[in-house]
């Protein structure tokens, strides 16, 4: 008996499916378990034009799991968009433009153009490994980048959108340089929270100008900086507060275009009125020149959203594709940008005004997301939890990581955990135990005894000894009138429900599985009194498996290498959404089950911990336990010494006269430092989790200069430089006040 599957389009573009049974020439029959109607989401009906965007990742560090939470949950949504049949593309670039640029090429002794390409390669590598399929990934040092930087600003500035006028910026007498407001900290003016940025405060999210900071000091060289009079570009950003109003708080009748909690965040800084925005910077920086400005450079920040064009015209001059089309001020295609909840003011306000003001539509809606924190805490590299891609990738399988997230992922601005623990029982509970469970316990059956090959799908009938445990069309229909809630799912970015009804359906099928109990047929398998007991093997190995395809289609945008490898099992070709209608032919071979995922071993994750975590200590003392966050004093105090044991250490004043990464050490910074001697000292610390080289030189420190003399594979230490903190990220140099000199002692 062989059984036809058989297509039909009906109306509002559902698909029908229907079984005809041949069992005698011109009969057809339709059951009720096999005729239905497969339902597309309700966003998947006509084609789309879609262009998606991440925040660019700055060109100064590698990429680590709390970026990936955002890039992780753009690729699943495009990869769904795609599945659909939607022409959808995914472009991003690196910011590349900035004074840590400049700094950090400087220390290294290499063209910032060397820096950033090099960084551009590591980044596009991590994200490759995990997945992320970007149609084209780009830098914000391009020409087209430029180009079109100058076009917006020319366009603003004849629109009368932009303003000069000379301020007073905070000047770093040591490094003889304008700070930008990132390399300035100090007290928020507002609800007075220690070692903010000199634009905004991460604690009570306020803006405010760097002269508005409260005790202030240079992020480069520890010094206090000076008042220096510059003449400055301004965006006139309040030029444009009636439209973004009507954009950001439509009426009901309108989309919106940003998330409601989002809006409500934008409402408080519309009440707190829109200021000019600052968009140049001094020489020297790294950077585009503003035009007829010599030694005025652009703000990263304008020209870093503009890499998302610059990064899509790339893409449109090697695919063919239509630029206009999709930026022009009355394009409809559709625009998404998915951005961290930490740059909503850039991306919901300046940018969606720059390109109205340089005659741009602007975006359909900006998606924001809250951070990664991992066991319940901020990230942290004491606690070895500040995890680099590259980390992760050397010990657990990115495919693990993209379905946490996505378990954990909804529609909303919150931020979510990566708890290891239930990292592990989910991956080993859901993926190997419930998904690919199916598929490895069906597939070593159907070959054992039927050679691989799909048998005809089962009417309700053909053991009359066990009713109960016949095969049906009735788990595979339950799974695919799933779909369509699975693809709104999917299409809200409501990616939780998405895994967590997929996982139900693989319980279904398990438990299904388990009640047919295959493996008792399999032992009286061709009975000569049972023959029918064969074909029903033959029904439930191959259902099971039509059901692992299903599975693997509504997991296929978080999983896709995974999906790849389940696909090339079944012996099919890549799968659309649309292939959801069309089961496994009777007679389809499918190949030899292979393993398609391992369990994590707890000892996977405890390694890939413990290469994450920073030295605690400087280089000659490592610290037994760390405190608890915010717990300064919570380490035990030593045993009381006596003064004279005291005056036995010598602790001098020192300058950091230059600072430098050690090869081959991860964890240590080699300074050279002048104590008043009439020479300087080499002397190696354990800081380099928090300070780049470039934080460090010309600030003054404390040493302990009688320590004896320590030799490393990396030269003779000669000292020990002072800090405070638990360690990794935590860690502060102590700094004397304004006035100490290099030599002076510590008394």
């Amino acid at each position: 008996m062989r059984d036809l599957w058989m297509l039909a389009v009906g109306p509002a573009h559902h698909l029908q499916r229907t079984l005809c049974h041949a069992h005698a020439p011109g009969s057809c029959r339709t059951t009720r378990a096999a005729a239905f109607w497969f339902t597309m989401p309700a966003m998947a009906q006509a084609k789309r034009k879609i262009l998606v965007t991440s925040a660019l990742p700055y060109a100064n560090g590698p990429i680590h799991l709390g970026h990936l939470v955002e890039y992780i949950q753009t690729d699943i949504w495009v990869r769904f968009q795609k599945m659909c049949g939607h022409d959808c593309y995914y472009v991003c670039a690196d910011d590349a433009h900035g004074t840590p640029i400049m700094l950090r090429a400087q220390q290294e002794g290499i063209e910032p153009g060397a820096l950033i390409a090099r960084m551009g390669q590591d980044h596009l590598r991590d994200f490759t490994d995990f997945g992320i399929g970007f149609d084209n990934y780009g830098s914000t040092d391009s020409a087209e980048n430029r180009e079109l930087v100058t076009q917006i600003y020319r366009t603003l500035k004849a629109g009368g959108h932009i303003s000069t006028r000379t301020i007073k910026q905070a000047y770093d007498p040591v490094k003889n340089m304008f700070l930008p407001d990132r390399f300035i900290r100090g007290t928020c003016p507002r609800c007075g929270a220690p070692d903010q940025y000199g634009d905004s405060c991460e604690v009570c999210g306020a803006t405010y100008l760097p002269t508005e900071l409260k005790n202030p000091v240079s992020a480069i060289s520890g010094a206090t900086p000076v008042q220096k009079e510059s003449e400055h570009y301004f965006f006139r950003l309040g030029d444009f507060e009636d439209t973004l109003r009507t954009w950001l708080f439509p009426d009901i009748t309108q989309p919106r275009h940003v998330q409601a909690e989002v809006a409500n965040k934008l409402d408080e800084w519309f009440s707190a009125g829109l200021q000019d925005w600052d968009i140049s910077r001094d020489t020297p920086y790294f950077g585009f020149e503003i035009p007829d400005a010599p030694g005025k450079y652009f703000y990263v920040w304008l020209d870093a959203p503009v890499g998302y064009m610059a990064s899509f015209r790339q893409l449109c001059e090697r695919a063919a594709i239509g630029f206009d089309e999709y930026w022009a001020a009355d394009a409809k295609p559709e625009l998404y940008h998915f951005i961290g909840k930490d740059i909503l003011y850039f991306h919901a306000l300046f940018w969606p005004a720059m390109l109205e003001g340089a005659g741009f539509r602007k975006p359909t809606a900006i998606f924001a997301h809250g951070f990664l924190t991992v066991n319940g805490k901020k990230m942290s590299k004491s606690r070895g939890t500040f995890i680099n891609a590259r980390t992760y990738l050397d010990h657990l399988s990115p495919e693990y990581l993209r379905y946490y997230f996505a378990n954990k992922l909804g529609a909303h601005v919150e931020d979510i955990d990566l708890n290891l623990d239930d990292f592990i029982a989910r991956v080993n509970s859901d993926l190997v135990g419930k998904y690919v469970n199916i598929a490895s316990r069906a597939a070593g059956l159907l070959h054992r005894h039927f050679s691989g090959e799909i048998a005809a799908r089962s009417s309700g009938t053909g053991n009359t000894r066990d009713p109960a445990a016949t095969p049906s069309d009735d788990i595979i229909e339950s799974a695919l009138q799933a779909a369509a809630r699975i693809g709104d799912s999917y299409e809200e970015r409501r990616f939780g429900s998405v895994v967590r009804e997929t996982m139900n359906l693989a319980d279904a099928f398990n438990q299904w599985w388990d009640r047919h109990r295959p493996w008792e047929l399999s032992k009286q398998f061709e009975h000569p009194a049972r023959p029918q007991d064969n074909e029903a093997l033959h029904a439930i190995c191959s259902t099971a498996l039509e059901g692992f395809r299903i599975l693997t289609l509504f997991l296929k945008p978080v999983l896709p290498e995974l999906a790849r490898n389940a696909e090339r099992f079944l012996n099919l070709a890549p799968q659309t959404w649309k292939d959801l209608a069309v089961p496994l032919a009777t007679g389809h071979r499918i190949n030899p089950y292979q393993h398609l995922a391992t369990r994590v071993d707890p000892k996977q994750v405890q390694a890939m911990l413990d290469n994450s975590r920073e030295n605690l200590t400087m280089t000659t003392q490592t610290t037994a336990t760390e405190p608890a966050a915010g717990a300064a004093a919570a380490e035990p105090i030593k045993p009381e010494i006596a003064i004279d044991d005291f005056a036995k250490i010598d602790l001098r004043v020192a300058r950091i006269v230059k600072a430098g990464y050690v090869e081959g050490a991860d964890k240590l910074l080699q300074l050279t430092v002048d104590i008043g001697e009439g020479r300087t000292r080499n002397i190696f610390a354990g800081i380099r989790s928090a300070y780049a080289p470039g934080d460090l030189e010309g600030r003054l420190t404390v040493v302990v200069a009688n320590l004896a003399p320590r030799k490393m594979k990396f030269g003779v230490s000669e000292g020990m430089v002072l800090a405070a903190g638990p360690g990794g990220k935590d860690l502060w140099v102590l700094s004397p006040d304004t006035g100490a000199q290099p030599g002076m002692r510590i008394k």
